[in-house]
Formats: C-alpha cells, sequence, structure tokens
C-alpha cells in the first residue's frame, strides 16, 4: 500500500516553499506540523498547527489525522529541521553513537514506511536543499542534505513526486500555461516565485521529478500554490 498523494516540496531558503500554502482549500482541514521552532508562517493561517518539540509527536499526530474526518493534509515543515531535531535531541547525546545513528535512519524510515505510507491524506513534506559535491563525478548536485546512510540513499528516493521552489526572472520563462499567471507586481519587479516541476538543461543535477505524463511539457514552471500540484496529484491518479 503507497500514499497516491504524496509530495515533496524542496528547495534553498527564501524561494517561496512557505508562501505556497496560503492558497490551500478548505485550510481549516490542514494540519500542519511545525518543526522549524514554532516560526511563524508569512500569512495569517487557519491551520491546525502542531508545535513539533519531538520527532516521535510526528508519529502521534498522523495517528489522530487519520481519526479527525475534517483533516485532508497533512504538512510537515520541514524534514530538515524534523531530521536535525532528531539528531540534536536522540543522537548527540546517546552512550551509543553508532546505534543512535542507526535509530536515526529507521525512524525515517518506518515514518515513510509504516506511518506516511498508509495514511489517507495528503501527505506534504517541505525541505531545504544545499549544494553538495559529487565527488565521483566531480558536479555539485542540490538536494535535500541529511545526514549518515539515509544521505546515500537519498531522501527522494522515498519520492515519485519532487517539485523545487525557485525565484526565477520572467525574461528566463518562455513557455505560458493555465497554472503560470504573471501579476501587476511581479512585472513591475522582474520575477517571479515559481514551482519547477520538471528538469531542464541548468537543472540537470536536481533531484526534481514526477510520474510520467503528470505535467505537460509547457509546465516546467508553475505558480507556487500548493493547491493546484495536490489538484493534479488527485486527477493524475484518479
Amino acid at each position: 500500500m503507497a500514499n497516491d498523494h504524496l509530495i515533496l516540496v524542496s528547495g534553498k531558503s527564501a524561494t517561496g516553499k512557505s508562501a505556497s500554502l496560503m492558497s490551500m482549500d478548505k485550510p481549516e482541514g490542514v494540519m500542519y506540523l511545525n518543526c522549524e521552532n514554532g516560526k511563524k508562517l508569512p500569512f495569517k493561517s487557519k491551520f491546525k498547527e502542531l508545535i513539533v518539540v519531538d520527532p516521535t509527536q510526528v508519529y502521534q499526530a498522523f495517528t489522530e489525522a487519520e481519526a479527525m474526518s475534517e483533516v485532508h493534509t497533512i504538512i510537515v515543515d520541514s524534514l530538515t529541521y524534523l531530521m536535525d531535531m532528531y539528531e540534536g535531541t536522540k543522537v548527540l547525546n546517546a552512550a551509543n553513537g553508532m546505534k543512535a545513528w542507526g535509530e536515526y535512519a529507521q525512524f525515517w524510515k518506518i515514518l515513510m514506511s509504516q506511518v506516511v505510507a498508509v495514511s489517507t491524506k495528503n501527505v506534504v513534506f517541505m525541505a531545504h536543499t544545499s549544494d553538495v559535491l559529487n565527488e565521483a563525478e566531480m558536479i555539485n548536485e542540490t538536494l535535500v542534505k541529511v545526514k549518515g546512510s539515509l544521505m546515500n540513499q537519498g531522501i527522494e528516493s522515498y519520492f515519485t513526486n519532487v517539485i523545487s521552489t525557485k525565484k526565477i526572472p520572467l525574461s528566463k520563462i518562455k513557455d505560458k500555461n493555465a497554472l503560470f499567471t504573471i501579476t501587476p507586481l511581479e512585472e513591475q519587479l522582474g520575477f517571479k516565485y515559481v514551482f519547477q516541476t520538471s528538469l531542464t538543461k541548468e537543472t540537470v543535477n536536481e533531484r526534481i521529478r514526477a510520474p510520467m505524463g503528470m505535467w505537460n511539457t509547457d509546465e516546467t514552471y508553475i505558480n507556487n500554490n500548493l493547491q493546484n500540484v495536490i489538484d493534479r496529484l488527485h486527477e493524475y491518479y484518479k
């Protein structure tokens, strides 16, 4: 069993990850798991918000969400801070460091295989990306950086849908589509915060991916509106 409505939204800081949540349908039905020290969203929200101070609270939150019919979406913000939290609270002070690092990896694997996979909700993980040197190929890769064995596997390998937030000059965007609009303010500023849904020749070393045929060729860039992505997922898998 797998969750068809699972999304990883990755991107560098200040590229519109949090802002992409602003137009969610029925926001009262969004369970927002804040793993970033209670940092406020950049807009007023009606989400059901839980400030996570212990990684195992995420397991509990998913269990509680299943019993709440009004909850339609669970957002974990962010995966990066969640794994940093696990390291800080459960690994660094452990008597047996090797055992603790093994449990760090198992925490993530259990979350994905036994909690997220059986969830009936839309599940969205936000994550920060870093540029990391691939020494074997001597190229910089843009990826979600974590510690230990999970780094070798690649966090993105757990997701079929990986989209990236970008701040793009309008002059670089040639294709237009129904999910891409330009506001007067964006026209004035000359740039736009977008989701990138597929690879381009400039981003071949990133880990953006989607199921075949989910996005049209002219939909490489779309508005950074997470609801549009969730709607497309439901349309694709219905």
